[in-house]
């Protein structure tokens, strides 16, 4: 593929920052334009625009260490080189979880009612992102016979070249975008808060059990478990979602026949 786009002296653009970068400021329209409706301005939009970022990419930055935790350990200036790829999207989800949950606390704004808003952009974000992964070769597939298979022969590509593989990237990307659809159609007809929120942390977790038996690069067993790391958390995520999206529909039927009672 092309993992750089091209260079100028020492400076050069990378494909996966460039698409990260669109994925960001995609994620970002899409969320502001429906901010206004949820009593949200543009400012705050783009203060938790600013924290999700710089969380997401610590997170998801910091578990991709975990996992390759002998490699960074004997080579740990490269932990730095975000330009090479090396993000594990579940790692960024949890950061920026913890941290909006503190940003929303302090500032009285709802949790449910914040994550239904962002959570269409997030889905279209994901998508686009993943694209530069291509691009750059990381979170490559198993080698494939399958006539879906593609073959890395750039000398900078991260993934192993001249071999047929999955295109995992693909795969996540077009997850993404059907995920995105599905929310914004969910959103349109949303029962209660946080309806949406729980459905995208549903619908990705599913798809990235089900990509991840794909996926060809090392990503850590977990003692005593065939099931990567990146595979427990999606499934406690999973778990949690639909409890949760249970009790909180639970909760919004009860309030409704209270309602019913008092009237």
């Amino acid at each position: 593929m092309f993992p750089n786009l091209f260079s100028i002296g020492p400076l050069t653009l990378h494909t996966y920052g460039l698409m990260a970068a669109l994925g960001v400021a995609a994620a970002i329209t899409v969320t502001t334009l429906s901010a206004e409706k949820e009593g949200l301005t543009t400012d705050q939009v783009m203060d938790m625009a600013f924290i999700m970022i710089l969380s997401a990419i610590i997170g998801a930055r910091l578990l991709y260490v975990l996992i390759k935790l002998p490699y960074y350990i004997k080579n740990p200036l490269e932990i730095f080189e975000l330009w090479h790829g090396g993000l594990v999207f579940s790692g960024g989800v949890i950061a920026v979880i913890i941290s909006m949950a503190l940003y929303l606390k302090r500032h009285g704004l709802s949790f449910w009612k914040t994550g239904d808003l962002w959570a269409p952009g997030i889905a279209i974000g994901q998508a686009i992102g993943r694209i530069g992964c291509l691009m750059a070769g990381c979170c490559y597939g198993k080698p494939t016979r399958c006539i879906l298979g593609i073959t890395f022969t750039n000398p900078d590509s991260l993934a192993p070249r001249g071999i047929p593989l999955h295109p995992t990237q693909l795969y996540s990307s077009a997850a993404g975008f059907v995920i995105f659809v599905i929310l914004i159609i969910l959103k349109s007809k949303k029962r209660f808060d946080g309806q949406v929120i729980l459905w995208f942390f549903i619908l990705h977790s599913t798809a990235r059990l089900a990509i991840e038996r794909f996926r060809g690069d090392y990503r850590g067993i977990l003692p005593g478990t065939n099931m990567t790391a990146t595979q427990f958390i999606a499934l406690i995520t999973l778990v949690t979602a639909v409890i949760l999206l249970f009790v909180k529909k639970h909760q919004s039927e009860k309030q409704g026949r209270d309602k019913k009672t008092t009237t």
